[in-house]
Protein backbone atom coordinates (compact mmCIF):
# COMPACT_ATOMS: atom_id res chain seq x y z
CA UNK A 1 0.00 0.00 0.00
CA UNK A 2 1.18 3.56 -0.86
CA UNK A 3 0.68 5.96 1.94
CA UNK A 4 0.58 9.82 1.82
CA UNK A 5 -1.00 12.13 4.44
CA UNK A 6 -2.17 16.13 4.96
CA UNK A 7 -1.87 18.25 7.92
CA UNK A 8 -4.62 20.87 7.32
CA UNK A 9 -4.03 23.72 10.17
CA UNK A 10 -8.05 24.68 11.06
CA UNK A 11 -9.59 25.02 14.21
CA UNK A 12 -12.92 23.56 12.49
CA UNK A 13 -11.12 19.89 11.50
CA UNK A 14 -13.59 18.07 14.12
CA UNK A 15 -16.27 19.76 11.73
CA UNK A 16 -14.95 18.91 8.99
CA UNK A 17 -13.93 15.22 9.90
CA UNK A 18 -17.76 14.62 10.53
CA UNK A 19 -19.06 16.50 7.84
CA UNK A 20 -16.59 14.21 4.97
CA UNK A 21 -17.67 11.31 6.76
CA UNK A 22 -21.62 11.72 6.70
CA UNK A 23 -21.38 12.59 2.72
CA UNK A 24 -19.47 9.57 2.39
CA UNK A 25 -21.46 7.11 4.46
CA UNK A 26 -24.18 7.23 1.57
CA UNK A 27 -21.92 5.52 -0.15
CA UNK A 28 -19.34 3.53 1.52
CA UNK A 29 -19.19 1.73 4.90
CA UNK A 30 -18.09 4.70 7.19
CA UNK A 31 -16.97 4.33 10.85
CA UNK A 32 -16.29 8.04 12.44
CA UNK A 33 -16.70 9.85 15.58
CA UNK A 34 -15.84 13.59 16.62
CA UNK A 35 -12.46 12.53 17.06
CA UNK A 36 -11.56 9.98 13.89
CA UNK A 37 -12.76 8.84 10.74
CA UNK A 38 -12.48 6.32 8.39
CA UNK A 39 -13.82 6.06 4.41
CA UNK A 40 -13.16 2.64 2.63
CA UNK A 41 -13.58 4.19 -0.85
CA UNK A 42 -12.59 0.60 -2.58
CA UNK A 43 -11.13 -2.82 -1.17
CA UNK A 44 -7.71 -0.84 -2.25
CA UNK A 45 -8.26 2.70 -1.35
CA UNK A 46 -9.15 4.56 1.76
CA UNK A 47 -8.47 7.68 3.73
CA UNK A 48 -8.56 8.13 7.61
CA UNK A 49 -9.09 10.99 9.14
CA UNK A 50 -7.92 12.75 12.92
CA UNK A 51 -9.48 15.89 14.29
CA UNK A 52 -7.49 17.62 17.25
CA UNK A 53 -8.02 21.53 18.50
CA UNK A 54 -5.46 22.26 15.68
CA UNK A 55 -6.14 20.52 12.51
CA UNK A 56 -7.30 17.75 10.48
CA UNK A 57 -4.40 14.91 10.09
CA UNK A 58 -5.78 12.69 6.67
CA UNK A 59 -3.55 9.34 5.95
CA UNK A 60 -4.66 8.30 2.49
CA UNK A 61 -3.91 4.68 1.25
CA UNK A 62 -3.77 3.78 -2.06
CA UNK A 63 -2.67 0.07 -3.72
CA UNK A 64 -2.33 1.38 -7.12
CA UNK A 65 0.21 4.64 -6.95
CA UNK A 66 -1.57 5.89 -10.38
CA UNK A 67 -4.69 6.30 -7.67
CA UNK A 68 -3.36 8.64 -5.48
CA UNK A 69 -3.19 11.88 -7.04
CA UNK A 70 -6.70 11.24 -8.47
CA UNK A 71 -7.79 10.14 -4.63
CA UNK A 72 -5.55 13.30 -2.71
CA UNK A 73 -7.77 15.54 -5.14
CA UNK A 74 -11.07 14.01 -4.47
CA UNK A 75 -10.77 14.38 -0.97
CA UNK A 76 -9.26 17.89 -1.51
CA UNK A 77 -12.43 19.17 -3.51
CA UNK A 78 -14.78 17.65 -1.25
CA UNK A 79 -12.90 19.10 2.25
CA UNK A 80 -12.73 22.68 0.19
CA UNK A 81 -16.08 22.72 -0.59
CA UNK A 82 -17.54 22.43 3.32
CA UNK A 83 -14.56 24.49 4.31
CA UNK A 84 -15.53 27.08 1.77
CA UNK A 85 -15.53 29.69 4.57
CA UNK A 86 -11.91 29.33 5.01
CA UNK A 87 -8.83 28.82 3.11
CA UNK A 88 -6.98 25.60 4.00
CA UNK A 89 -3.08 25.23 3.26
CA UNK A 90 -3.46 20.84 1.66
CA UNK A 91 -0.42 19.87 1.32
CA UNK A 92 0.02 15.82 0.67
CA UNK A 93 3.61 14.37 1.55
CA UNK A 94 4.23 10.24 1.10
Amino acid sequence: MHLSQAVVRTEHASRYLQQLCKHWSHKFSVDFDPHKGRVPFSETAEVTFTADDAALTMVLSVADPEQQARMQGVIDDHLKRFAFREELDIVWTD
